[in-house]
């Protein structure tokens, strides 16, 4: 597993504001703490799936450490970042992504489900893309 996320490369940046721009279509807000630490959190899955398995002890710290935090300070603004998406973002979007929304009832997806499923999502969308030669 990488142990953070460093942006090294024109695709390394390209996958950053394809990224945002997911987060952004979701309706997670750019002000509050948890979107940048929820950006993080889905580039780690994209790279390496099996830190969704284990938030609590690789996922969390990695990013607390990055951003000079706590674990639990990492894992309640991810969690607030995703409830803000939840009811304010695309109700479509969400449906489309998940196989319900808001109006269903089942209540918001978990931290690890939010982020593995839009991880596996740009994964299998970017996997599709052309690959442009420079």
């Amino acid at each position: 597993m990488k142990k953070s996320v460093e942006l090294n490369t024109v695709e390394d940046t390209e996958l950053m504001k394809y990224v945002t721009e997911f987060m952004l279509d979701m309706g997670v807000p750019a002000h509050l703490k948890g979107y940048h630490y929820l950006r993080v959190a889905i580039l780690m899955a994209e790279e390496d799936m099996e830190v969704v398995g284990s938030v609590t002890k690789l996922l969390y710290p990695e990013i607390a450490k990055l951003f000079k935090t706590t674990e639990q300070k990492v894992e309640r603004a991810i969690r607030n970042a995703i409830e803000v998406s939840w009811l304010r973002g695309n109700t479509d979007t969400f449906e489309d992504l998940f196989g319900y929304s808001l109006l269903t009832g089942k209540g918001r997806p978990t931290n690890s489900e939010y982020i593995a499923q839009i991880a596996d999502k740009i994964r299998l969308e970017r996997n599709c893309l052309p690959v442009l030669s420079g």
